[in-house]
């Protein structure tokens, strides 16, 4: 049954526009069921994906986050829309800024409005947290270009709450992992023995398997409260290595190489020492008792292990 068929009727026949229709964005279409009750819609810069997204049940809309004028047909189309697209990641003339989000929505407000907006952003926006507990009221602040981005993407979502009364809400996500996702698994990096930080430099590490983001993305349109952020991790509490050691132990490899952290910096990609610059942990309360999410993985261990391991 999909998450639709407990809601009421009132609540069916709804138009839902995905944005940056990914892995995620395709779970969440395969888990709100489509057919009569809901019309799932796409936003597309590539005329190539149509039949693919046609036959998930998903009807393609072309447009580019990148080409304004291109989401003028956007207006007025979904009565809720889930947007989980990145910002630019190239040079600009102001990195701050993420000019696809306010593109869009600039867009949706020409016409008549939808009743949501979920927003997918990044739990980066706080920064390093230095293994504290950070909450949602936790300010922002963020360490990085593509965290700075998300920061100013979140302003413009909750911007459109502000100014029309659109119900919005931002999901603060951390590393996204599934054993059926493209690259969702620690396996390949396990295999290329790449480094982690020992235990006295080492970092705690954040996770949500992709359906459970993917449910938490379908709960926060129909439930989520205006103008909320939302961090959306599982029960873990683990540090990266000792998430990397639990790895290699269920799959049968062998656990990855410890260093000290001023060796990492000469072994290690500035963005991979960007992740292992930051420690949080998270609390996700906020999740459980607004959104109602109900975790189907409560732990990486319980969701790397749900298939086999892989």
């Amino acid at each position: 049954m999909s998450l639709l068929g407990a809601l009421p009727a009132r609540f069916r026949r709804e138009r839902v526009l995905i944005i940056g229709c990914g892995d995620v964005g395709q779970r969440a279409a395969r888990a709100l069921g489509g057919g009569q009750r809901v019309r799932l819609l796409a936003l597309t810069s590539s005329p190539a994906r149509g039949p693919e997204l046609r036959a998930r049940g998903i009807t393609p809309l072309q447009g580019d986050l990148d080409d304004p004028r291109s989401l003028r047909r956007l207006a007025g189309l979904a009565t809720r829309v889930l947007h989980l697209a990145p910002p630019p990641s190239g040079e600009m003339a102001d990195w701050r800024l993420d000019p696809r989000t306010r593109a869009l929505t600039r867009a949706l407000v020409q016409r008549s409005l939808p009743s949501a907006v979920v927003y997918g952003s990044t739990t980066g926006v706080y920064g390093d947290g230095q293994g504290r507990w950070v909450g949602e009221a936790t300010p922002a602040r963020p360490l990085t270009p593509r965290a700075w981005r998300r920061v100013d993407a979140e302003a413009a979502v909750h911007w459109l709450g502000r100014a029309t009364g659109v119900r919005t809400t931002v999901l603060r996500i951390p590393g996204i992992y599934a054993p059926d996702r493209p690259g969702g698994t620690p396996r390949e990096r396990l295999q290329r023995g790449t480094p982690v930080l020992r235990a006295e430099d080492d970092v705690y590490t954040n996770h949500i398997h992709a359906d459970d983001l993917a449910r938490a993305c379908l709960l926060a349109l129909w439930r989520g409260r205006p103008q909320r952020n939302v961090n959306v991790v599982d029960d873990t509490q683990l540090k990266m290595g000792d998430y990397f050691d639990l790895a290699a132990d269920l799959y049968g490899l062998p656990r990855p190489p410890r260093v000290a952290r001023d060796a990492a910096s000469d072994q290690l990609p500035l963005v991979l020492l960007s992740f292992m610059s930051e420690s949080r942990r998270l609390h996700n309360q906020r999740m459980k008792d607004e959104l109602g999410l109900r975790l189907l993985y409560p732990t990486v261990a319980q969701g790397l292990a749900a298939r086999g391991a892989e």
